[in-house]
């Protein structure tokens, strides 16, 4: 059965939030399942505009948007407005009710919030912004986690956790080997040059 891969954009999301994790998946499936399909939706099909600048094409709006085996949840400042979007609430939770995975990176996990998904649940999200959604209540944040499984829910940290994340979903979905395959594909092996100063 083919699956649709669904990532939320809006404006002002963080663009390696969503595009880490569509290297990873876009990279599955085109090479290894193209059955499967990554795609990109918004509330209109307009270009986005994204924290860094980065302009994206949605393939689909949310009249359009197919059924989600899997949705994605990116962060950026734009989260502190769509989180009182009440279009882009109710279709992601209508989208993520019939979804295998529900995901979020980054303040992403502030949105699944605010739909009703991440509820009663560990969580985790950005360094900077734990303690914001913490205060939100009915939640419960993880710290210094790089992502966080509670059920069908994963939720990654920071902007560059969304390719841990997506990787360890590849291999949920499609099995460790093909995620180690995807990994080594894309050269995913950090070593950054510079310890955090903390």
């Amino acid at each position: 059965m083919a699956r649709t891969i669904g990532i939320l954009v809006f404006d002002d999301a963080e663009e390696l939030d969503f595009v880490g994790p569509w290297e990873v998946l876009a990279s599955t499936t085109q090479h290894l399942f193209p059955d499967d399909r990554v795609v990109l939706i918004a509330e209109e099909q307009r270009p986005i505009r994204c924290a860094k600048g980065l302009r994206v094409l949605p393939d689909f709006d949310f009249v359009g948007a197919p059924t989600l085996d899997v949705v994605l949840v990116p962060g950026g400042q734009g989260t502190r407005r769509e989180v009182s979007n009440g279009n882009l609430i109710e279709w992601l939770r209508r989208a993520g009710a019939s979804c295998e995975w529900v995901t979020s990176v980054c303040t992403g996990a502030l949105l699944l919030h605010e739909a009703g998904f991440a509820k009663g649940r560990r969580v985790t999200t950005h360094w900077s912004f734990v303690q914001t959604l913490r205060e939100r209540g009915d939640v419960t944040v993880l710290e210094r986690v790089r992502w966080v499984r509670d059920g069908n829910l994963v939720t990654a940290a920071g902007v560059s956790a969304g390719i841990d994340m997506a990787l360890w979903l590849v291999g949920q979905i499609y099995g460790v080997d093909v995620a180690r395959k995807v990994q080594r594909g894309i050269e995913y092996d950090p070593a950054p040059p510079y310890a955090a100063e903390i």
